[in-house]
């Protein structure tokens, strides 16, 4: 059984402090959220591991604040595995490293066939970890024992994980791809809010009519303002299916509104009057919105681009091929290679004149990484210029 401390007080802090300072080389870190069950993303138990210190399991809504915690380990390496999901939550309690390793990114890069975490010690250790407690409610307390000890393993084997991708990362001449690939995850800044962000209401595609867009982003905004006041999930007060059969139904009444059959939830009910509001100020709304979300500055969809750019169509049927090829060649999944996005971008709007430089400046614009561009730049340049060639009718024999 793995050997764990619980932390929960000022007093454990400190002397977990003081064993992590005493420890030797990088320190395994890992998060626990309660996903899909509250509101926030906010971290319900913090795992770090050191060589010559152990395994801590931190309660961070009964410490409070890791102020000493950060000062003790923040300048050594950290390993995390999926590093850009669990930054945010660690962020949020002062926690940031000044470098890290990413062990489900370094796998990508690796080419492993699994890179879930479980999946990846096994691959490099042989150590089979029991995945039971991955979508629990991390926010119960008391944490069952069970829980844990899963919680402890998650850290406990990740700086030998390290190590060993440390080691195939070397071989396969891929050790700075996954340097410039740490750092990018570290300097990444978040992404601006959503516009209409209620335009994500799974199913909204069914609903018909400005006014009834309109109706729908009230019911999305209250549900989601309670849902943050209670910190709890949104799609578990109502789900986006029972909202979307209530704007279907189209209520008269909030009595005929209770009565829709579909609109189910724990709060879909004893909200009634709150839902009913929104039914009501959407209707009321006169800043309709559009049936179709402003495109912004995005690009159409690559099966629209023979009508609509028929030039980007022909660089990206022969630039695309090309770039998988190489991903083929190199072991490494496109998308991390360059992701679609991206080689979409470029072709979309291609630098003038194309060359491998030129290329290389529009997708460094664009967030590639240096190693990205000097693996793709150049092919990517070739099968622009390619496209342009094939265009030109060959020239009329003599008769």
């Amino acid at each position: 059984m793995t050997e764990y401390t619980v932390i929960t007080d000022a007093a454990g802090l400190a002397d977990a402090v003081g064993k992590l300072s005493e420890g030797s080389g990088p320190v395994a870190v890992d998060v626990e959220r309660a996903s899909g069950f509250r509101y926030s993303q906010r971290a319900y138990l913090v795992q770090v591991f050191r060589r010559g210190s152990g395994v801590f399991l931190f309660d961070p809504p009964a410490v409070g604040e890791f102020a000493t915690l950060q000062a003790a380990i923040g300048d050594e390496e950290w390993v995390l595995h999926a590093a850009s999901q669990d930054l945010p939550s660690l962020r949020e309690l002062g926690l940031e490293p000044v470098t890290m390793f990413d062990t489900e990114l370094a796998a990508r890069l690796l080419g492993h066939a699994r890179v879930g975490l479980g999946a990846v010690v096994e691959d490099t250790l042989g150590i089979t970890l029991a995945k039971a407690h991955s979508a629990s409610d991390w926010s119960t307390r008391p944490l069952p024992q069970s829980w844990l000890e899963y919680a402890a393993l998650d850290v406990e084997h990740l700086v030998d994980v390290r190590d060993a991708l440390v080691a195939e990362l070397a071989e396969q001449g891929k050790t700075e791809y996954a340097a410039e690939e740490f750092r990018a995850v570290l300097e990444r800044t978040p992404k601006p809010p959503r516009e209409d962000p209620w335009r994500r209401l799974s199913g909204l595609h069914t609903v018909r009519g400005r006014k009834a867009l309109a109706v729908a982003r009230e019911l999305w905004t209250a549900r989601e303002d309670y849902a943050r006041e209670q910190d709890v999930a949104p799609g578990r007060l109502v789900p986006d299916r029972a909202l979307v059969a209530a704007l279907i139904a189209d209520p008269k009444t909030k009595q005929e509104l209770a009565q829709v059959r579909e609109f189910t939830g724990r709060a879909s009910r004893s909200q009634l009057d709150r839902w009913w509001a929104a039914f009501e100020a959407g209707r009321a709304a006169t800043d309709l919105p559009l049936e179709r979300a402003p495109g912004g500055e995005s690009i159409p969809p690559a099966r629209a681009w023979p009508d609509r750019n028929p030039e980007a169509d022909a660089r990206l049927k022969l630039a695309r091929p090309a770039v998988e090829a190489l991903a083929e060649e190199l072991n490494i999944p496109t998308e991390n290679l360059l992701t679609p996005d991206l080689l979409r971008r470029v072709a979309w709007n291609p630098p003038e004149p194309v060359s491998a430089a030129s290329v290389g400046e529009s997708l460094a614009e664009l967030g590639a990484r240096p190693w990205q561009i000097a693996q793709t730049a150049q092919l990517i340049a070739d099968a622009f210029v390619q496209s342009v060639q094939s265009e030109v009718p060959a020239p009329e024999s003599p008769s």
